[in-house]
């Protein structure tokens, strides 16, 4: 075994282009998706509190300028969140022809063509006047998530997103069988071709609260810990995944991510075959910014480095409210 003095690991970090030279982990601008929260109701961008720099956009051309500024850093995957002017007990919003997320699907898609890949959010959690990822029933005096009922809903919004032309569905609910009960409808509806990137592997996570802000989507009842994973379970994620590919989803996702980098690689390590999203969620974002807001972080290399650290885990892709910025970053060059 080859060691000191005539093995010296620092050979290959006394310079920039020594270390880049054999760097095992790179970003990349095309791995990147841009979160967008989408308001039916205003006509001006409106900013969001708990997540300092992030706005929700209206349905004109607003959106198409703020899609136009990510694109020009080489930004070309978006994931679109809906918050509709109304909700009901059914998310009938969700579905609507003319709803916030189909009218935001049409618009983009009439403006940039081909050029951008939109992905849609499919839940019903921003939809609902209760705030849950399905539709509500009693059951011993209890209220409580009707799951089989709800696969009905999200195969509805999923095929009208993909008539008003998402690329890309992405299932959020954790309903046990919507992958299958969206890939059937698709495909029945002739969209054979739009593909499914689950939310396999979301957990019930804190992190999620300044999203909830954001969307306004808190749960007007309970919480979703008896659909969403419990933190202290990894191998979970495998029997979760496992369902999701043998129903037909073509990209897999873990979420949150960077507090989850674990799940990441155990996930990504058991099916090396598919492409794996994490989704870098609000919480951790806004702790970065507030940090960095603070002076307590350098902004930059807190998010470069965090964002290597989900690619090193496994990720092919990060979903990121940092995607601009990143993209912008990584053309400067990264400061390791």
């Amino acid at each position: 075994m080859v060691t000191f003095p005539t093995l010296r690991p620092r050979r290959l970090r006394k310079s920039k282009l020594i270390r880049d030279l054999v760097a095992e982990t790179s970003l990349s601008i095309s791995g990147l998706i841009q979160p967008i929260f989408i308001k039916e109701t205003i006509n001006e961008p409106e900013k969001i509190d708990s997540m300092p720099g992030v706005y929700r956009y209206p349905v004109n051309e607003h959106l198409i300028k703020y899609v136009e500024d990510v694109y020009s850093t080489g930004v070309r995957n978006f994931i679109l969140f809906g918050i509709p002017s109304y909700k009901d007990d059914f998310a009938s919003s969700a579905y609507a022809k003319n709803g916030v997320i189909q009218r935001s699907l049409r618009l983009l898609r009439e403006t940039f063509g081909d050029k951008i890949l939109l992905i849609t959010d499919e839940c019903t959690d921003e939809y609902t006047s209760h705030g849950h990822c399905g539709i509500i029933t009693q059951k011993d005096g209890k209220l409580c998530i009707d799951n089989d009922e709800s696969l009905k809903v999200h195969a509805m919004i999923a095929v009208s997103q993909a008539e008003a032309g998402a690329d890309i569905i992405a299932p959020s609910s954790m309903m046990d069988g919507v992958v299958g009960a969206i890939r059937k409808a698709l495909d029945e509806s002739g969209f054979n071709d739009v593909a499914i990137m689950s939310y396999s592997v979301k957990y019930a996570s804190t992190f999620y609260s300044p999203f909830r802000d954001a969307a306004y989507s808190k749960p007007a009842f309970g919480d979703r810990r008896g659909y969403q994973m419990d933190p202290r379970n990894a191998y979970e994620a495998l029997k979760e995944a496992s369902l999701d590919i043998e129903e037909g989803a073509d990209i897999l996702m873990v979420k949150p991510a960077h507090t989850y980098l674990d799940v990441i690689r155990l996930v990504k390590t058991t099916f090396p075959q598919y492409p794996l999203a994490a989704y870098h969620v609000s919480g951790e974002y806004s702790m970065i910014k507030a940090a960095a807001l603070n002076g307590w972080i350098d902004e930059k290399v807190a998010v470069l480095e965090i964002t290597t650290a989900i690619k090193r885990a496994g990720a092919d892709l990060v979903i990121t409210y940092y995607a601009k910025d990143i993209a912008n970053w990584i053309k400067e060059g990264v400061p390791f």
